[in-house]
């Protein structure tokens, strides 16, 4: 049995050098089966679910379980380097360099030889973006050189709308104030009305997505992240509908509206 790396104290990073260790320590020959087994591709999902996990951590504002979980992202960047490594595709050092670079190159109001401190967030961000547009500029086919290139299509598509919203509003094209996504949800959930009365599915489908684009336009102009909000609501409806199961003893069947709604009253106050 392989004895864990030790801590090298004289590391500037001795945790995550470390880390780096013994994750390539499992992928050795004579490591753990199943971190020998993963690619790169069967690691992706694993990354995925570990962000969303340090996402809700953070959203909760549970240090430690945050803590833990950036842990666990990190592990899964470890283990997707070592893996591409040892393919001779890219390792931890190289992608650090380079990330460490583009952050230089993007911050010219900090890193520049004529460094010009901006005024404010919003200054800063509209600096980062037109260098990487500059980038794009370079690399890329006119259509991905749009400001809204960078929104990943991956992303939980009410945290995609908010970041395009947000991207298209850099640009000048948005509503002076928060009455104009306002009138506009109302005017969506009137189309989205006659859309059910005609019955088509199609039709309910597309109105009711622009009546959600709608909501998260209005949550923007209201200083709202609308992913965290809707994940605080589940959260708060789930105490809730516990709390009505535990009165009856986890079984609902046969119990009116009336007294389920009963019980969601008298829970709201403890949930």
């Amino acid at each position: 049995m392989a004895n864990p790396p030790p801590i090298d104290e004289r590391s500037d990073l001795p945790g995550l050098q470390r880390l780096l260790a013994t994750v390539a320590a499992l992928r050795a020959p004579d490591g753990c089966p199943w971190d020998r087994k993963q690619t790169t591709d069967s690691m992706a999902p694993h990354l995925l679910e570990e962000a969303f996990e340090t996402a809700d951590a953070l959203r909760r504002n549970v240090d430690g379980e945050a803590a833990e979980e950036l842990g666990d992202v990190l592990v899964n960047v470890a283990m997707i380097c070592q893996i591409a490594g040892e393919a001779g595709r890219f390792g931890a050092d190289a992608i650090a360099a380079a990330a460490a670079e583009k952050l230089i190159r993007r911050h010219p109001h900090v890193f520049g030889p004529d460094a010009d401190r901006v005024d404010g967030a919003e200054a800063a961000y509209g600096s980062w973006e037109r260098m990487k547009q500059q980038e794009r500029g370079a690399a890329d086919a006119e259509a991905s050189r749009s400001v809204l290139a960078g929104v990943p299509a991956a992303l939980p598509a009410l945290l995609r709308a908010f970041r395009i919203g947000e991207k298209a509003s850099r640009t000048g094209f948005d509503w002076p104030d928060r009455s104009g996504p306002r009138a506009k949800l109302d005017e969506e959930i009137a189309e989205l009305d006659e859309a059910v009365a005609t019955g088509d599915p199609a039709a309910v489908r597309a109105e009711l997505g622009d009546v959600l684009f709608s909501i998260c336009n209005l949550a923007r102009h209201l200083g709202v992240n609308p992913e965290v909000a809707l994940a605080d609501t589940c959260d708060e409806f789930q105490r809730r509908f516990t709390a009505i199961e535990s009165e009856f003893d986890h079984d609902l069947r046969g119990r009116s509206l009336d007294e389920l709604e009963a019980a969601w009253q008298r829970a709201k106050p403890q949930a």
